[in-house]
């Protein structure tokens, strides 16, 4: 699903316009990003929980010369999923729909 279907999804089901629901998924999209630029976890209850994990320093290689290089400390986003989520997705796969 692509952006642009998943904010015709949520003005068809909310009854609201594709501008509505292109507004509401951005404002989602900002706070979660601002949260986690805080170091705060984002946690939907039954859907999932955003979070970061640290990466440490490392050493990579460049794939095209084999040159090695310093890889920053950093953070990476991690989203973990929820029990109702898992649940859903998993009795979909069972029935194969």
């Amino acid at each position: 699903m692509t952006k642009k279907e998943l904010i015709n999804a949520i003005a068809k089901s909310s009854g609201i316009t594709p501008d509505q629901g292109r507004k509401a998924l951005d404002c989602f999209i900002a706070e979660v990003k601002q949260s986690l630029c805080h170091n705060e976890e984002v946690r939907l209850a039954g859907f999932g929980t955003f979070a970061l994990s640290p990466r440490a320093a490392r050493k990579g290689r460049n794939p095209k010369t084999g040159e090695e290089l310093d890889i920053a400390a950093g953070f990476q986003v991690k989203f973990k999923a929820g029990s109702d989520l898992k649940a859903a997705v998993n009795e979909t796969a069972k029935s194969g729909d």
